[in-house]
């Protein structure tokens, strides 16, 4: 099915009872657009990651902040954006969650799953503070992990 420009967007408080919606929103336009229950699982457990990050890292708690999620299909391309009201951080001072010395930790863990379930995942950071991400998944791949990681 060819869902051909579809877009959705919302916007939460940063409270971890809304990142289930989120969830819900991502693994749904998944199954929509022909993506297998596996498929549309794990591109949710993606966005979970995210939006948890964006509310416990990004804006700390403050539910006066808002976390801003968009998905938007086109063609077979699935482009998600999680964006934050934080101050930022540096994604090169994440350690690796399968290096030995960091096995224990439980740091790293959300941006690892988030690179292996999608194609592509980036940051960008906006001058007077916020943190967009931005993940890709090509459907068409199916079920696949990641093909390319940034």
């Amino acid at each position: 099915m060819d869902r051909d420009g579809e877009r959705i967007e919302i916007t939460i408080s940063s409270r971890f009872e809304n990142i289930e919606l989120v969830q819900v929103i991502a693994e749904h336009l998944c199954e929509n657009a022909g993506l297998d229950e596996d498929g549309s699982h794990w591109i949710g457990m993606a966005v979970r990651e995210a939006v948890a990050n964006a509310i416990k890292h990004g804006n700390k708690l403050d539910v006066r902040k808002k976390v801003n999620a968009t998905f938007h299909l086109h063609d077979h391309e699935l482009e998600i954006k999680i964006s934050d009201e934080g101050a930022g951080f540096d994604p090169a001072t994440i350690g690796d969650p399968l290096n030995p010395q960091n096995l224990m930790k439980t740091s790293g863990r959300g941006i690892f799953y988030m690179k292996t379930f999608m194609d592509q995942v980036r940051y960008s950071f906006a001058p007077g503070g916020g943190t967009s991400l931005v993940m890709t998944k090509n459907l068409a791949k199916g079920t696949g992990v990641a093909s390319s990681k940034v």
